[in-house]
């Protein structure tokens, strides 16, 4: 019997992908061919879905952007064996985009079903978790400190480190929290991981939970991600089923439960103070520090709070040593980044790949430029509140301490592309904006501060005291900034003065500019 592969991520989805895999079943049942159909993750390929996989002896063959009614020409093309066709690209891993990537997070999605324990198993899944519980807590945190493994989900604290200080705050228990609110523009690699490979998810958290002596964990994930929390939830069933959460793990005397927490569509929440208080059933306001969350988190214990992507790369690292996962990187950036390519770029895709890769390359080579087909004018890293780089930055290389000495931020690996007709004074008003939207309203600085922001660049557009209102606005981040409590209120001047800094002619009143 033939396998063909059909992603159920949602951007597959999105694209047609359950239309496309019953025309194969169909098509295949009319012809009188046996063939399994194994609904996986995504192979990051964005612009390749709905992607098409047929396993044949020389490897799985791709055939992508494929549409219902390619299927019926696929077939004649001898799509059971691989046969030549328009939309044919070969061996999937041989395609430029994938062959040039290092995946370790991602090695899995896309190429296993999403809820197949023996799929998981048979690719390494539970190694990690069980050497954890052969060497135990301390060893299991100096395999993390030794990685260098840094959060992923934007600030870039050592994991170890944080682990380390959960692990040593006197209590009667502790908590594992996974922040799974990923709001941030451009990305969605939480998303993918979650529908494509929930088992990592669990296996990171569980070995989160022997390294800090936690029996619970629970795993906050935004409410737009509704396959996600379907797929997971599935998840979490048959781990427990099979032994691997539960009062004895993998028959070892530890006990670790995990239970899915969906948000209800609040931005601030995906900081982590607001995170927990929404877990708690509050209304999810950032906390002030001190105490910090490991310290006094959840319910007021020690907890660990990681982004999925640091927690999904915790097995690899138990497996294979802290130094092999070392090995990857530059500086003390170390390891592989899932990168998220989108907006108005050709390749658009998840893009696993060592720290240390250019801008540029990832843009123009990886990317391969705009789609529009126009010059790229300006790259938006990091989120909606990630500063705005411009093309004579594109030496830049992706690594934490290079961009923060350009005033640019990592946060979760999410890139949008911008062509030469972006408007980068009404981006830089969007800022204010969706931090005025988004507020938690606890501070002054973020909450008053972005009314004010947005006001401000609407003066220096009408040409109302240009260049006083430009001082104010250049103060006003600088306010924002230091003052706010946590990052909303804090990043939200790094795409305003970015703007201002590298495009100062889209603050040209706007009656100027039109007498010019």
């Amino acid at each position: 019997m033939t396998r063909i592969f059909v992603s159920k991520d949602a951007a597959a989805l999105a694209l047609g992908a359950d239309r496309v895999a019953a025309r194969i079943a169909a098509e295949a049942a009319a012809r009188g061919l046996k063939v399994e159909i194994v609904r996986t993750g995504s192979r990051g390929m964005v612009f390749l879905e709905p992607l098409v996989e047929v396993e044949t002896p020389a490897g799985r063959i791709g055939y992508g952007p494929a549409r219902p009614a390619d299927v019926a020409g696929l077939f004649d093309a001898g799509l059971t064996s691989g046969g030549a066709h328009a939309l044919r690209i070969g061996r999937t891993e041989d395609h430029p985009f994938f062959a040039r990537q290092t995946r370790l997070t991602f090695a899995r999605c896309g190429l296993i079903d999403p809820l197949s324990l023996a799929d998981y198993q048979a690719t390494g899944g539970w190694r990690g978790l069980a050497r954890a519980l052969e060497i135990g807590p301390a060893a299991t945190l100096d395999e993390v400190l030794k990685s260098g493994l840094r959060g992923r989900g934007g600030a870039g604290f050592p994991t170890g480190i944080k682990w380390k200080t959960v692990a040593d705050a006197p209590a009667d228990r502790r908590y594992i929290v996974c922040n799974a609110d990923e709001g941030d523009s451009g990305t969605f690699a939480d998303r993918m991981i979650m529908e494509g490979d929930p088992f990592a998810l669990i296996e990171g958290m569980a070995i989160a939970g022997v390294a800090v002596g936690a029996s619970k964990g629970y795993v906050y994930l935004r409410s737009e991600y509704p396959h996600a929390a379907v797929a997971f939830d599935a998840a979490i069933g048959l781990a427990r089923d099979a032994g691997y959460l539960g009062r004895n793990v993998m028959g070892a005397d530890f006990a670790f439960e995990l239970e899915l927490r969906v948000g209800a569509g609040a931005y601030v929440c995906g900081e982590e103070t607001a995170l927990l208080d929404s877990l708690e059933g509050k209304r999810g306001i950032v906390r002030a520090k001190p105490p910090l969350p490991a310290h006094k988190g959840l319910f007021g214990r020690p907890t660990v709070i990681n982004n999925v992507l640091s927690l999904v790369a915790v097995p690899t690292i138990l497996d294979r040593g802290g130094e092999f996962y070392a090995s990857f990187g530059m500086g003390r950036s170390r390891g592989t980044m899932p990168l998220q390519i989108a907006g108005n770029v050709r390749f658009g895709g998840l893009f696993e790949t060592a720290f240390g890769l250019s801008l540029g390359e990832i843009v123009e080579e990886i990317g391969g430029g705009t789609l529009s087909g126009r010059p790229v004018r300006a790259v938006q890293c990091g989120g909606p509140l990630g500063a705005y780089v411009p093309v004579a930055d594109f030496d830049l290389p992706f690594d934490y301490e290079a961009f923060a000495a350009r005033d640019a931020l990592i946060g979760h690996g999410g890139l949008v592309v911008f062509d030469d007709t972006v408007d980068m004074a009404q981006m830089a008003r969007f800022a204010m904006e969706f931090c005025a939207v988004e507020s938690c309203g606890k501070c002054t600085p973020c909450r008053i501060g972005s009314t004010r922001g947005v006001e401000i660049v609407d003066r220096i557009l009408s040409g109302v005291q240009a260049n006083e209102n430009l001082e104010l606005l250049e103060d006003l981040c600088q306010t924002m900034k230091f003052g706010s409590l946590c990052a909303l209120g804090g990043f939200a001047p790094y795409p305003v003065m970015s703007a201002l800094r590298h495009f100062p002619e889209d603050f040209v009143p706007r009656h100027a500019a039109a007498a010019e």
